[in-house]
């Protein structure tokens, strides 16, 4: 892609990784980041946030150890440029709302949407507050959110040119003709899709009988550092609730996502839900599915579920899914190894029990019915399968396939 631009929108948690993750792979020759207000005092307090990061490092130790030096150089205030690793930065500081930011002038054809807040592809570029689409009125081609769609208007539908896309599971779903504003997902949805994908290819649509997750999720920077009196309709009061020192019961749109990435899920039960914890990255997804089993067959187990995912880790070129039979606590996963999901194979589980099912509880069950039965009460073999997936909420994971998606659909511009 000699010669391609990429515009970042927001400079939080993912926009500031997204820049380390390009700054690496040299993928593109310029980076524009919009920031949209001022920073510090001056550009340099810019150039030092986007150095150092509590939880990875420095961006020179990141990328080549611990005895590289210093990146970042050439800082100019008045452009508000600098060169990182051998990339132009520019840093944009003058507007917020999309439309007017100025990526056709600087030359940007994809923006990464990085801010969480235009999240709602329906909304027009010259919604108040701004839209996703604005980068398009702004002169960007492709615009990429690192956050679930969230459509406002429950009575609109997704747009045509909107798509949500996992790298690996559904992005060859991806027009370049048709679509202009792809959803990334999010971290936990990544990570699930990779998880439920394999048991859904060898045990088909029709074993699987429901599933239900639980993430057990580090911090976010929506949260409280200390309790705080709620906002005037606050209906979630935890989310008030000092992060240091909580266990936090959330929600996640985990569930709803995966049916835009796998449609297939929706024909299954699924419960997804989402605790947080005081830990800066590094999550955990559990995976509790039933699997209807054959009466003259082996009950399914934790080998045969614990070879799927050997089996599917290996297909994967990517690493995208990764197996492990270590004993790994969260902190293993900060960084490394850049999966979107890490399956811990040593606290896979099963149980199988056969469960009694009353047909004259079922719809349409009637006398006739039952007279041509030879019982009404039937024994269904179901095991119960538990999987642990771990990922790298931020850059270990979810940033790293961001990239490869971001890199995939600048590739693929005419």
């Amino acid at each position: 892609m000699k010669g391609a631009k990429l515009g970042i929108n927001g400079l939080g948690r993912i926009g500031k990784l997204s820049i380390w993750q390009h700054v690496g792979r040299k993928s593109f020759s310029e980076i524009v980041v919009n920031i949209g207000r001022p920073v510090g005092t001056s550009l340099e307090d810019v150039a030092s946030f986007i150095e150092k990061d509590s939880t990875y490092g420095t961006i020179h130790n990141y990328l080549y150890g611990y005895k590289s030096q210093r990146l970042i150089e050439n800082l100019d205030e008045k452009t508000g440029s600098m060169v990182i690793d051998g990339i132009p930065v520019t840093i944009l500081r003058e507007v917020r709302n999309p439309k007017d930011i100025p990526w056709k002038s600087n030359g940007v054809d994809v923006v990464v949407e990085s801010t969480g807040q235009f999240t709602d592809p329906t909304q027009p570029a010259d919604a108040p507050g701004g839209a996703a689409r604005g980068h398009l009125a702004a002169g960007a081609r492709k615009v990429i959110a690192s956050a679930p769609f969230k459509i406002k208007d429950k009575s609109a539908s997704m747009p045509e040119d909107a798509l949500t896309t996992v790298m690996g599971i559904n992005d060859s779903a991806y027009d370049p003709a048709r679509h202009n504003i792809i959803s990334n997902a999010s971290c936990t949805t990544n990570c699930l899709a990779y998880m439920i994908k394999p048991l859904l290819d060898y045990f088909g649509l029709d074993r699987i009988l429901t599933a239900s997750m639980a993430t057990v999720h580090a911090i976010t920077g929506s949260q409280l550092v200390l309790d705080r009196a709620p906002k005037a309709g606050a209906a979630d009061l935890r989310r008030n609730r000092s992060v240091l020192n909580n266990i936090i019961l959330t929600t996640t749109g985990a569930a709803k996502a995966l049916t835009l990435v796998i449609p297939e899920m929706e024909k299954i039960g699924f419960v997804a839900e989402s605790v947080r914890i005081p830990t800066s990255t590094g999550s955990l997804i559990i995976l509790a599915i039933d699997v209807q089993d054959a009466a003259d067959q082996d009950p399914t187990d934790r080998d045969l579920i614990n070879q799927i995912y050997k089996d599917a880790a290996e297909k994967n070129k990517k690493g995208y899914l990764q197996y492990s039979e270590e004993q790994n606590v969260s902190a293993d996963m900060i960084g490394h190894p850049l999966a979107a999901a890490i399956i811990e194979g040593s606290e896979t589980e099963t149980r199988t029990a056969a469960i009694s099912i009353d047909l004259k509880r079922l719809p349409g069950y009637t006398d006739e019915v039952g007279a041509c039965l030879a019982r009404t009460v039937i024994d269904v073999p179901v095991t119960k399968g538990v999987v642990y997936g771990w990922y790298d909420n931020e850059m270990g994971g979810y940033v790293h396939m961001l990239a490869d998606r971001t890199v995939s659909i600048a590739s693929m511009l005419d």
